[in-house]
């Protein structure tokens, strides 16, 4: 008898080889068939643990042998003997997700590559195999699988095509291999684990039922003012719209329009009309994050619904067989039970961030990438889809096509300020047809929810700036700079004037503190009393604050215009009296990136400067955008050369198909791809007994990832030579560095942080070791 797993008991109760890889199969398969690649799902599942069979390998579950031995190279050798032709084809991408199954993807070439692997010398392995598992390699290939028809190079967007089916079985091989090995290791050890989430289908019915009566509930309480009866005529426009047929959809309604109600009640009704699984809603920041998945709790109940990102703590809970393989353990609270559905999103509607949505689909590694086949046949809304970086949009793109083309989903892009990604305007982008957009008439309502006056005030100074909110006559007033240095001088300047209800808001602080001072604005704004803000751009998009007045520093257009919609937002005042000032800083340069934004908006501005803010303009800004940006701006990673130096690529290119034979980078794809590139090194700021509970159980031996997952909420971004400064000074120390290295910096100098002003790192020289 050959096993898969043992166990702490005799052989009678470990689990049987045979059987653990036709289960495997088996769900991997019904993963799969929801795009139809369930033969090469179940192809995948059968073939992944093939070493297993090795003599080898069974003396190690036993005891008999030190060292494990390499158990998954064997089924990528196997399953490219099986199949030629375009089957050969799906068969190597097989090799891929099987080789990888326990350390990710690999690439083709270098070390651990794919090439290796294939290559190398393996344990002999028993032919009772062949008599124990029945292989079947024909119809490898989803049918219909449909080519990219635009006129981005062909060779490269079929490769990525490839490499994206690749990265799907992965999915579903690894999910089924996962829960497969959970729910042996649960029989055996006694244990319960709570998966169980309702599936969309059997809930809609409820769900539109909740969402009507939230809605109508809202609308009966709601004044009767020309802003809400606009709002209730978009809500409708758009359920209409769900009648449609999947597929590209936008939403491009001006901030204060209803967006996210409006997509919502979208996703339900196009989700019942054609019986999709999941809806998942992406956001761009966690600061709106908690505020939309509190919109959808309120409307739909907390029975469906799982948030999912880094703010929120979900520590993996794992232990491992004999094997090294790990598998999940239930705490049986809730928190386990939310744990889990992030593993895989496995609850019907999904919220969650950019960054875990796109650094998925780009991921290698098993645990990021278990979730992806859960994305086929699901309603995914990208809410203030204007913010995926530039120089990752063009294989973002791409990979929302895919979604679309392959697997069943419908996207509906949504946003205040709608970048051009059709595939008319942008090279590779979305096949968007005109009744594809479900605002009614976007011009239109951009003239009707107009709530803002544009000025455009030239070069200030700090103090003529403040000058100039003195005498605007109000006590409430947003101002939003290009950067945190220039955002701290200019709050200072403030307090020296003695400037009444004063706020500073950036990344300095902690994110625990950020939460407690957007409180504190909001309810200054509902209560009218002095409240006058500054901060960066971290307030713009989908922030829910309403200014009488706001003070913009240049950006780009898009960021400008997102900046408005924090004035005047529900349209209590008239819109000559709300102001959206944009000026010029005389003492602060803007980062190079956002100059370069500025230069595209000064070039637009001679022929839409009576309304910056109008569909039209925006349209001819991200036209000049992408233009400049063209040749490789669009896709841009940096990888790590042969000597290890960090180089300029393009994601697309790491994926090529040559004679039926592909050569795909996923590793390092995997490794590079990162929405968020900071360049800035972390420093924790204990500023409670949460967080110091947390270090002190990290030295009693909390498992390092638990606690920075924990400690997410106490950090501060700071420049890399900065950070060192404050470690040589002696008030940044690193939690035992003989074990963790300089993964925990934490602040021992408690004056150089207050929540009013966050880390001031430039004061490290003036505090003298252990001031507190």
């Amino acid at each position: 008898m050959h096993f898969a797993h043992s166990t702490n008991s005799t052989e009678d109760n470990w689990e049987p080889l045979a059987r653990h890889l036709h289960e495997v199969a088996e769900l991997a398969r019904s993963f799969g068939s929801k795009f139809g690649g369930g033969n090469a799902a179940e192809l995948a599942g059968l073939l992944h643990d093939l070493g297993k069979y090795a003599a080898a390998f069974q003396e190690y579950i036993r005891g008999q042998r030190a060292r494990g031995v390499d158990h998954a190279s064997a089924g990528a050798q196997q399953v490219i003997k099986l199949a030629t032709g375009i089957n050969g084809l799906v068969a190597r991408l097989l090799a891929y997700a099987i080789a990888g199954h326990h350390g990710g993807l690999p690439d083709q070439h270098g070390s651990a590559g794919l090439d290796d692997r294939l290559k190398k010398q393996l344990e002999p392995i028993d032919a009772i195999w062949r008599s124990e598992l029945q292989l079947n390699a024909a119809a490898l290939l989803p049918t219909p699988f449909k080519p990219y028809q635009g006129d981005a190079a062909v060779p490269e967007r079929m490769a990525f095509q490839f490499a994206f089916l690749g990265r799907m079985l992965f999915s579903c091989l690894v999910d089924a291999d996962f829960l497969c090995t959970e729910a042996f290791y649960a029989r055996t050890e006694g244990r319960q684990v709570d998966r169980a989430w309702p599936g969309l289908a059997q809930s809609i019915d409820g769900l539109n039922a909740r969402f009507d009566s939230y809605i109508a509930d809202k609308q009966q309480h709601a004044p009767n003012t020309p802003l809400n009866a606009l709002r209730r005529d978009i809500l409708n426009h758009v359920r209409r719209k769900a009648e449609l047929p999947r597929g590209v959809f936008t939403l491009n309604v001006p901030t204060g329009g209803g967006k996210t109600l409006a997509s919502l009640a979208f996703a339900l009704n196009h989700a019942k009309r054609h019986q999709m699984d999941r809806i998942v809603y992406t956001i761009p920041f966690t600061a709106i994050i908690e505020q939309t998945a509190g919109i959808f709790r309120n409307v739909l109940g907390d029975d469906v619904l799982l948030e999912h990102h880094s703010a929120i703590e979900l520590d993996p809970s794992k232990a491992q067989n004999k094997a090294g393989e790990e598998y999940g353990i239930d705490d049986g609270a809730r928190d386990g039970k939310l744990r889990l559905a992030a593993e895989n999103w496995a609850a019907p509607i999904v919220v969650t961030t950019n960054v875990q949505f796109f650094e998925s689909l780009f991921a290698s590694r098993g645990a990021r990438c278990r979730k992806l086949h859960n994305l086929a046949n699901a309603v995914i809304i990208l809410d203030e889809a204007q913010t995926i970086p530039l120089n990752l949009l063009r294989p973002c793109v791409a990979a929302l096509d895919e979604l679309v083309r392959n697997y069943g989903c419908t996207v509906v892009l949504c946003t205040a300020t709608l970048p051009a990604l059709g595939a008319d305007r942008f090279k590779g982008g979305l096949v968007i047809s005109p009744d594809r957009e479900l605002a009614p008439d976007p011009a239109a309502l951009h003239n009707a929810l107009r709530r803002t006056t544009q000025r455009l005030a030239g070069t200030m100074t700090d103090d003529q700036l403040l000058e100039d909110i003195a005498q605007s006559g109000t006590a409430q007033a947003l101002v939003i700079v290009n950067s945190r240095k220039h955002a701290l001088a200019l709050f200072e300047r403030a307090q020296q004037r003695g400037i009444d209800g004063l706020l500073h808001l950036t990344t300095r602080q902690i994110a625990a503190d950020r939460r407690l001072i957007l409180a504190d604005i909001r309810q200054r704004l509902v209560d009218n009393v002095p409240c006058v803000v500054i901060a960066t751009s971290l307030v713009e998009a989908g922030v829910d604050l309403d200014f009488p007045r706001v003070w913009r520093a240049e950006a780009g257009l898009d960021q400008v215009v997102q900046a408005a919609g924090r004035c005047n937002r529900e349209g209590r005042a008239p819109a000559d009296a709300s102001i959206v000032t944009i000026f010029k800083p005389a003492e602060a340069k803007p980062p190079a990136e956002i100059e370069a934004l500025i230069g595209d908006t000064y070039r637009i501005l001679e022929t839409h400067k009576g309304d910056l803010f109008a569909p039209a303009a925006v349209e001819a800004y991200f036209g000049e955008v992408h233009w400049r940006l063209q040749s490789d701006g669009l896709d841009r990673i940096k990888i790590a050369d042969a000597d290890g130096r960090k180089v300029a690529a393009q994601t697309m290119q790491q994926f090529s198909v040559s004679a039926g034979q592909p050569s795909f980078g996923y590793r390092t794809v995997g490794d590079a791809f990162r929405l968020i590139e900071s360049g800035m090194a972390p420093v924790i700021v204990p500023t409670d007994a949460e967080a110091l509970d947390t270090l002190a159980a990290l030295r009693g031996g909390l498992p390092p990832t638990a606690a920075a997952r924990r400690l997410r909420n106490y950090l501060v971004q700071v420049p890399p030579r900065e950070r060192q400064r404050m470690i040589d000074n002696g008030h940044v120390r690193f939690v035992e560095a003989d074990r963790f290295g300089e993964q925990f910096a934490v602040l021992e100098t408690t004056a150089l942080y207050s929540a009013t002003s966050g880390l001031r790192w430039e004061d490290a020289d003036e505090f003298t070791w252990g001031i507190v």
